[in-house]
């Protein structure tokens, strides 16, 4: 028969599990090289639902306040949250896309049926001279993505050329004809979009010959983007960059998409309607992006060891069920507390992996998927997400700190995930650490040690609110968003931070 234990006993097995479950993160600044790129807080802007019309273009004669069409608000909010690159236009509808039809005066502009989302006609009035105004006004790079499933090389060539040569000839005469004299800046281009699936129902073998045929007269372009795999069709990577790197010159970069659901692509749950169930099961496919950016990671390193060649992750995001009385054609969604975790978490991996990760397009940029705003009318809502964005935007071409991380588990029904998730930079002798705490429940304390620098104080900046499923919406006060967070001064290169449950948290020391 057991002896029944101490008090003694128990006490320390308490303590031992209180001990152990204390996370604990070693910083080496010291080792800081890599340099996260900007670009890998990018966006999406597609034609699909209102995401262009009435989310960011208007038109000039709108009475919503505007600039040559462009929503005031939403050109403001973007350039706060310090946008780098806006990827357009498309998604499926960039390979029905015909350029041509949306330049020149718009009145004289053949409309169009959008086939992939809602079946709407649209007029034209918004294409390339009107999304690359759009990017001056809010100051990002402008990522065009080519027409390859039911356009033409010599279609997608002279794009390019029009857009980017400032030789005689007559595509720059159009160009010019049209307004503009000197060529765009465009560096990135993408080369067809999920040629897998809507964008032509493509063999990665097709496709790979197709993406050198297109790639071999777009010589314009600067970084050219293959149409890389869906999620985790590690065969689609392998034969993409085996057959492209035969000529290395022709790509610079190979795409990746990957959505975070509830469940499954049938039932892919609420937005807001959801429990702790819910909660644990999408941070649980969020994580699953670590396994897939060093899975395709591992198969460009064989082809491309010197990482030559960048990993954009130009689509992801949560996609749920769409609200109720809306368009399923127009895929809108609410915003909670729980997409600004699957944000952090996602920024954090793309940060931790910033050695092969060159550039990442959330899906999408308003009124679509996981947006950072939503627009109603003349009404702007910032959504949490945005709020991710502005506060991880520190790391912004910062050095990425290597670090270790020792962290408990949240545990419901099966399902177990970290109780916390981190990344951290160093820019301007400023060490700045994004912590996500996973736990709906109880906060995390966490222990920071610092080497290779002396810190003599710390700021911060949460995310959070009272429910999981809190949101922010049109004619309401704002629930989710940006606030400071008080953090104790470091001693000695190290401090302990304090993580309230359900949180996002910015900790920055100098």
């Amino acid at each position: 028969m057991n002896k029944p234990k101490s008090l003694v006993t128990i006490f320390l097995v308490l303590a031992a599990t209180t001990l152990f479950a204390q996370s604990k993160l070693s910083l080496h600044t010291d080792q800081a090289k890599t340099e996260i790129s900007k670009d890998i807080y990018g966006h999406f802007a597609e034609h699909l639902g209102r995401c262009i019309y009435g989310g960011i273009y208007v038109g000039e004669n709108s009475e919503i306040s505007n600039t040559r069409g462009f929503r005031d608000d939403v050109i403001s909010a973007l350039k706060e949250m310090d946008i780098p690159v806006l990827r357009w236009p498309g998604g499926c509808f960039g390979d029905t896309y015909h350029w041509k039809d949306g330049i020149g005066p718009r009145e004289e502009r053949p409309s169009m049926v959008n086939i992939h989302w809602g079946g709407v006609t649209e007029d034209n009035s918004f294409g390339t001279h009107e999304f690359l105004d759009f990017c001056d006004l809010i100051k990002a790079e402008p990522y065009i993505n080519l027409n390859v499933g039911s356009g033409t090389v010599q279609e997608a060539s002279e794009w390019v050329e029009y857009v980017t040569s400032g030789n005689i000839s007559p595509m720059t005469d159009l160009r010019k004809k049209n307004g503009r004299d000197e060529p765009w800046n465009v560096k990135f281009w993408g080369i067809g979009n999920e040629n897998w699936g809507c964008g032509g129902n493509m063999t990665p073998e097709y496709y790979s010959d197709l993406y050198n045929r297109f790639s071999s007269y777009c010589g314009g372009a600067k970084y050219k983007i293959a149409g890389g795999p869906n999620v985790d069709d590690y065969n689609w990577m392998e034969v993409v960059m085996q057959k492209t790197m035969r000529h290395p010159h022709l790509v610079q970069g190979v795409s990746l998409h990957s959505y975070t659901f509830t469940t499954a692509w049938e039932d892919k749950g609420h937005a807001t309607d959801f429990g702790e169930k819910e909660w644990i099961s999408v941070l649980s496919n969020t994580l699953k992006m670590e396994t897939l950016v060093k899975r395709h990671s591992t198969i460009m390193d064989k082809y491309d060891p010197a990482k030559r060649v960048g990993l954009i992750v130009d689509e992801w995001g949560n996609w749920f069920n769409v609200e109720e009385g809306t368009n399923p054609g127009f895929l809108y969604q609410q915003n909670t507390l729980r997409d600004a975790l699957v944000a952090g978490i996602n920024l954090n991996i793309f940060n931790n992996h910033a050695d092969r990760v060159k550039m990442a397009n959330i899906a999408q940029t308003v009124n679509v998927l996981q947006s950072i705003i939503l627009t109603k009318e003349d009404e702007m809502v910032l959504t949490p997400t945005y709020y991710v964005f502005k506060m991880y935007s520190v790391h912004q071409n910062a050095k990425l700190i290597p670090s270790n991380l020792k962290t408990g588990t949240y545990e419901l029904e099966g399902k177990k995930v970290p109780a916390v998730h981190v990344s951290a930079s160093t820019k301007d002798n400023v060490v700045s650490v994004t912590l996500c705490n996973l736990n709906p429940n109880k906060s995390e304390s966490i222990d920071i040690d610092i080497t290779g620098e002396e810190f003599s104080s710390a700021s911060g900046q949460i995310i959070t609110s009272e429910k999981m499923n809190d949101f922010n919406d049109f004619g309401r006060k704002e629930t989710v968003n940006l606030k400071s967070f008080d953090v104790a001064k470091p001693k000695d290169g190290k401090l302990t931070v304090e993580l309230p449950s359900k949180s996002v948290v910015l900790v920055q020391l100098k």
